[in-house]
């Protein structure tokens, strides 16, 4: 069973920047991050494969969010910058072997989720 641990949440100002971990207990897989706020659905944030040649982004974190990651540490991460009110969220981390990386239920192991609150 593998585990995920997200690390990193916070508050910051508009404009401002953070860096979410998310260390996984064993196999190395394709990763990914979502966001989930109150009454919403999930949504994908970021996801880099197995290897960390393939990255994707949602289109309004693309150009301000970089997902990477490290296999020897067996952490991802994903760097936010120029953070939006709107960016507020729970970051959860997953791990899995989606066929469509974007799509939560292709996920198989979940993080407890970090809370991002941007202020205006």
């Amino acid at each position: 069973q593998l585990q995920l641990a997200e690390s990193g949440g916070g508050l910051v100002q508009t404009g401002g920047s953070l860096r979410l971990s998310c260390a996984a207990s064993g196999r190395t897989l394709t990763m990914g991050w979502f966001r989930q706020t109150p009454g919403k659905e999930r949504e994908f944030v970021a996801v880099v494969t197995w290897n960390g040649r393939f990255t994707d982004y949602a289109d309004s974190v693309k150009g301000r969010f970089t997902i990477s990651r490290h296999n020897d540490e067996s952490t991802v991460y994903l760097q936010m910058n120029s953070l939006k009110p709107e960016d507020t969220a729970v970051y959860f981390c997953a791990a899995g072997t989606p066929t469509n990386p974007r799509v939560q239920n292709e996920y198989r192991y979940w993080g407890q989720g970090t809370q991002v609150t941007v202020s205006s």
